[in-house]
């Protein structure tokens, strides 16, 4: 199922719109509420599915969102872990040319997993729901050959997948677990010519039943208003090349 935010309202009734205490998110040190269309139908959907996939570009708050959602559902009691996940992929970079054991090889990867669970938790709880196991940041390659039960799994980054990657990823949802899958098409950094695991799945799952796919897009960038700018001006000149519209076809 292919969702994409509305864009009838707009002014003070689209503020009022996106700004839903029934939507917040509530952890530790957050309560958050959507600041967006498309973060509101984001939210929704968390709620709604056991598999999300939210697509767009940086600063639309895909991942802090899902973050903030996992927490909330663990200190509710709904699922008993949160795992965290990327592919160990970046842009010009290969892990053994870094310094360092494995731990500190892909640490630079999970690096932006790990802030988005110290703004919603207290340093203290991060560290022991660490040690003890109910948060596991991991790099993908890690996730092969489990079955993911009473969890709620994040995989950020997923266009850096290659499709064999996310179909092992998928496929690790146990019982009473929920995924989310963020990335943005736009920031492919795998080898040229090598297809994206995210790409491929959007075309094969987009119709399935208990899936979601939100679609972001630029007016869904939270971050300084420059990165709107510059993120509307990319996806211009890539249209422009390319003569490919949006993922899921035009707005409705």
């Amino acid at each position: 199922m292919a969702a994409q935010a509305p864009d009838q309202e707009s002014g003070h009734e689209a503020v009022a719109a996106v700004h839903s205490d029934e939507l917040a998110i509530t952890t530790r040190k957050r309560r958050l509420t959507p600041r967006s269309p498309g973060q509101k139908t984001y939210v929704q959907a968390l709620r709604d599915h056991e598999m999300v996939f939210g697509i767009g570009p940086a600063g639309t708050g895909k991942t802090y969102l899902a973050a903030a959602m996992a927490v909330s559902m663990l200190l509710e009691g709904a699922v008993e872990r949160i795992i965290l996940s990327r592919p160990a992929v970046e842009a010009g970079e290969r892990l053994g040319f870094l310094p360092g054991d494995l731990n500190e090889k892909v640490d630079p990867y999970l690096r932006p997993l790990y802030d988005a669970l110290y703004d919603m938790l207290p340093a203290t709880q991060v560290a022991s729901r660490l040690s003890n196991g109910e948060i596991e940041v991991a790099p993908l390659a890690f996730m092969r050959g489990r079955t993911l039960t009473n969890a709620f799994v994040i995989l950020d980054e997923a266009q850096n997948t290659t499709p064999v990657q996310m179909k092992m990823a998928l496929t690790r949802l146990g019982e009473n677990s929920r995924m989310v899958i963020t990335g943005d098409l736009s920031q492919i950094d795998l080898p040229k010519g090598a297809p994206s695991g995210l790409r491929e799945a959007a075309g094969i799952l987009s119709d399935m039943e208990g899936v979601a796919f939100v679609q972001f897009t630029a007016a869904d960038v939270v971050r300084h208003s420059l990165v709107t700018r510059i993120v509307r001006a990319y996806a211009a000149y890539d249209a422009s090349r390319s003569g490919e519209g949006d993922l899921f076809g035009p707005q409705r």
